[in-house]
This record gives C-alpha cells, sequence and structure tokens, in this order.
C-alpha cells in the first residue's frame, strides 16, 4: 500500500514505516502530523484510486522525527567585465516525517 501526498507544494510517494523529508512543518519532534491532502491511493490489492483534486475520506498520518537544515548551497553570480561578483549561501529548512499509517 502506498500513497502519493502533497505538502508543501510538492508531491511525495509514501509507504506505510517510510521516512520522508518534506519542507519545514510546524510541531516538535516527536508529534504527529496528519497529511489530509492525498492525491492517489494504491491499496494491498494494487486497486487504483485517483483524487479530483484529492482523494475524499484518506488521510497519512506521520510522526516528527526530525527538524534540521541541508547542506548549504552556494550560489555565485559572476557577471564578466562588470566587476560584479556576488557569493551567497543557502540553507533550507526541512521535516524528516516517519510514516505511520494510511487511513481510509
Amino acid at each position: 500500500m502506498y500513497a502519493v501526498v502533497e505538502t508543501g507544494g510538492k508531491q511525495y510517494r509514501v509507504a506505510p514505516g517510510q521516512k520522508v523529508r518534506v519542507d519545514r512543518l510546524e510541531g516538535e519532534i516527536g508529534s504527529e502530523v496528519r497529511l489530509d491532502r492525498v492525491l492517489l491511493l494504491v491499496d494491498d490489492q494494487n486497486q487504483l484510486t485517483a483524487g479530483n483534486p484529492v482523494v475524499e475520506g484518506v488521510s497519512v498520518t506521520a510522526r516528527i522525527v526530525e527538524q534540521h537544515r541541508t547542506r548549504k548551497v552556494l550560489v555565485f553570480k559572476y557577471a564578466k567585465r562588470k566587476r560584479r561578483r556576488v557569493k551567497t549561501g543557502h540553507r533550507q529548512y526541512y521535516t524528516a516525517l516517519h510514516i505511520g499509517d494510511i487511513q481510509k
């Protein structure tokens, strides 16, 4: 059984017992999170249920395992013959989730 959920403007394929990194969600480590925007559901009998846009009455529960930031991504902008050099960095916040149950 697996589902495709949407959170933070991105879509993730999740299955029970899986660990997933998503854009930062509010909550403390160890707290439960419910993901209600389920776009697709495939059950144990390989029955596919697609939403329009979401599957009604289906949600995914997950537990917050980690709240952290990713590695730094360096951005270097350069304009030749203009003496323009800009070096910046970015670290994206993320939340690591342990997927629990998919409720129908």
